[in-house]
């Protein structure tokens, strides 16, 4: 009898291995010298804000998540100002250079990795058999205030990042 492999597990497991990929890249990122360059952070103004809006629209009906959205953004924003007064900044022959500060980088990433985390081992725990609403990953209030917090904290890195940028080069942050 020919053995057949659950698709449901192929799912899992691709699932999980995306994410570990992602969140290495992450804290990767968050871990020693960077070289500024002139798209990320502009990627991170345009994309983080444009979704967190979205999300906010679709959570008009729930107030607590939206709210909870926004109260997440604040702290990520505050977060954000203490990344970026915590980052070492060097101009070089060679290019601009940043290198954030660790602690807190890592710390952001792994509050994400594990709210994914209890989410994804509650979602197994049930054996599938959970209210598909409660599991939308716009419908806890948790998940939004992190979400905001990484959110907040990326957008006002990033614009620190530009901000300093304007200021060594002379030029105006503009989109490149």
């Amino acid at each position: 009898m020919p053995t057949t492999i659950d698709s449901h597990l192929i799912t899992v497991l691709l699932v999980v291995a995306l994410v570990v990929w992602r969140v290495y890249a992450r804290i990767r990122r968050t871990i020693g010298r960077q070289r500024l360059t002139k798209v990320r952070p502009w990627i991170t103004v345009v994309v983080f804000p444009l979704v967190a809006v979205l999300v906010l629209a679709t959570s008009l009906a729930h107030p607590m998540v939206g709210g909870a959205l926004v109260a997440g953004a604040a702290v990520g924003i505050g977060l954000g100002l203490l990344g970026t007064r915590l980052t070492r900044f060097e101009a070089t022959p060679a290019g601009l250079f940043y290198t954030p500060n660790a602690h807190l980088g890592i710390a952001l990433s792994l509050l994400f990795v594990l709210r994914l985390g209890y989410r994804f081992v509650m979602l197994q725990a049930s054996g599938g058999n959970v209210d598909p609403q409660a599991m939308q990953l716009g419908s806890s209030p948790l998940t939004m205030a992190i979400f905001g917090t990484l959110a907040g904290y990326y957008v006002t890195y990033a614009i620190g990042l530009l901000r300093w940028r304007a200021q060594v080069t002379g030029q105006p942050a503009e989109k490149h």
